[in-house]
C-alpha cells in the first residue's frame, strides 16, 4: 500500500481518444466474395444491370399470364393496329379506328378493340367506303391517298357522318393490344415476351455449357501441360476457325432449323474461348504454394484441378461468362433475322425484327419493340459484366 501512495498522480490520468482508438478495426473482415459484393453494389450501372437482368426473367416467366391470347393467335381481321392511335365518335358510346388500309375498326373509349366493321358499300372507283352504324351513315373517303402519296404529313382520308366530316375525338392506348398488333393479327406483347423467352433460355444453355465444358476442358488442358495441352488447344484452334454459319448450315440440313438447332450449335463452339480463358488463369496458378501444399498432401489431380485452380481462377470465368451471354443473345437474333433461326409461328426477337422490316415506314412498332429488347438485355449483361470485372479485381479492392 505504501509503494502505491507513492506512485505519481499524473500516470492515472485518462488516455486520450485517439490513443484508444488506434487499435480499433475501421470495418469487420470480409472475404473475397463479401469485398466483391460490397463492391459491386456501390457501382450503379452494374446494379441497374443486374436489377434489369431480374426484371427480364420475370417478365418472361410470368409477362404472358397477364394477356388471354398467346404468341400463335392470329385474327387477320384486326392486324397492324399501333399501341397509340386516333379514335372517331360515330354515334353515341360508338368509336371507330382508321386503319391504314383505310378500314374502320370498331373500338370503346378507353381503347379496347371490338371488332372490324364491314361496309355496306364499297365505292372502289370513287374510292370511298360507306358503313351504317346505329342508323348512321358513315362514309370513309379515302381518295386523298393517291393525291398527297409524296407529300409527308399530308391528309390521307377523311370519315363523313351522316355528310359531316368529324375530326379525331382523342388519342388512346391500345388496351387490347399493348404493344400494337402485327400484319398477322398476333399480339406484339406476347410475342415479344416469347421472344425473351427464347433469349433467354439461349443465355442459360451458352452459360451452362461454356461453365461445364469450357472450364473442366481449359483446366485439365492448362494443369496437364506438355503435350495433352497442345493436343487439346490444337482441337480448340481446328473448331475456332470453322465459321459458326457454316455450323448452322449443316446441322440445318441434318436436323432442321429451330431453336434445338441453335442451342446444339452453340453448344459446340461457344465454349472454345472460355476454354483458352481458364486454361490461362490454371498455367498462372498451378505454380503457386498452395498447389505444391496440395501435392504433398496427396491430393489427386482432380481433387487440385476442381477445389483449387477453378475456385481460383473463379473471378475471370464469371466475368467472361456474363460478358460471352449477349454475345450469343445477339447470335441467336441474328440467325432468326436471317431465316436460319427459329420457324413460325414461334416468336423470336430476330424473327419478330425480321417480320417488321417488310412494313417499317408504315408500321415501325412492329421494329421497334423487338429491337429495344435486345438493346436493353445486351446493355443490361455488359454493365454488369463491367460492374463484376471490377468487383472481382482484388487489385481495385481499398
Amino acid at each position: 500500500m505504501a509503494e502505491m501512495k507513492n506512485i505519481p498522480k499524473e500516470m492515472w490520468e485518462p488516455i486520450a481518444h485517439e490513443e484508444r482508438d488506434k487499435e480499433k478495426i475501421a470495418r469487420p473482415s470480409m472475404t473475397y466474395w463479401q469485398d466483391a459484393w460490397r463492391r459491386l453494389k456501390q457501382n450503379k450501372l452494374a446494379m441497374i444491370g443486374l436489377v434489369t437482368i431480374i426484371i427480364l426473367f420475370l417478365f418472361a416467366i410470368f409477362g404472358p399470364m397477364f394477356s388471354k391470347y398467346s404468341y400463335s393467335d392470329q385474327n387477320l381481321d384486326l392486324a397492324n393496329i399501333p399501341p397509340r392511335f386516333e379514335i372517331y365518335k360515330v354515334a353515341d358510346n360508338k368509336f371507330v379506328y382508321v386503319r391504314r388500309d383505310y378500314m374502320l375498326i370498331e373500338v370503346s373509349e378507353r381503347g379496347e378493340i371490338l371488332d372490324k366493321l364491314v361496309e355496306s358499300k364499297n365505292d372502289m372507283i370513287g374510292k370511298k367506303r360507306i358503313y351504317n352504324i346505329d342508323g348512321n351513315e358513315v362514309v370513309l373517303d379515302y381518295s386523298f391517298a393517291a393525291k398527297n402519296k409524296d407529300i409527308p404529313n399530308a391528309k390521307k382520308f377523311a370519315l363523313y357522318l351522316n355528310g359531316k366530316e368529324i375530326k379525331p375525338y382523342k388519342k388512346v392506348f391500345n388496351k387490347t393490344y399493348w404493344f400494337g398488333s402485327d400484319a398477322h393479327g398476333r399480339d406484339l406483347y406476347v410475342r415479344v415476351l416469347y421472344g425473351a423467352r427464347i433469349s433467354l433460355s439461349v443465355a442459360v444453355v451458352a452459360a451452362v455449357v461454356n461453365f461445364f465444358i469450357g472450364v473442366l476442358y481449359g483446366g485439365i488442358s492448362g494443369y496437364a501441360g506438355g503435350k495433352v495441352d497442345n493436343i487439346m488447344m490444337r482441337i480448340v484452334d481446328i473448331i475456332s476457325t470453322v465459321p459458326l454459319m457454316l455450323y448452322v448450315i449443316m446441322l440445318m440440313v441434318v436436323m432442321g432449323s429451330g431453336l434445338k438447332t441453335i442451342m446444339i450449335t452453340l453448344g459446340t463452339v461457344y465454349w472454345v474461348r472460355m476454354a483458352r480463358i481458364v486454361r490461362g488463369q490454371t498455367l498462372s496458378l498451378k505454380e503457386q504454394e498452395y498447389v505444391l501444399a496440395a501435392k504433398t498432401l496427396g491430393a489427386s489431380t482432380w481433387r487440385i484441378l476442381v477445389r483449387h485452380l477453378i475456385p481460383n481462377a473463379m473471378g475471370p470465368i464469371i466475368v467472361a461468362l456474363t460478358m460471352q451471354i449477349p454475345s450469343a443473345i445477339f447470335t441467336e437474333s441474328f440467325l432468326s433475322f436471317i431465316g436460319l433461326g427459329v420457324s413460325a409461328p414461334a416468336a423470336s426477337w430476330g424473327t419478330l425484327a425480321s417480320d417488321a422490316l417488310g412494313g417499317l415506314r408504315s408500321y415501325a412498332y412492329q421494329l421497334f419493340f423487338p429491337s429495344l429488347a435486345i438493346c436493353i438485355t445486351m446493355l443490361a449483361f455488359n454493365f454488369l459484366g463491367d460492374g463484376l470485372r471490377d468487383a472481382l479485381d482484388p487489385r481495385l479492392r481499398k
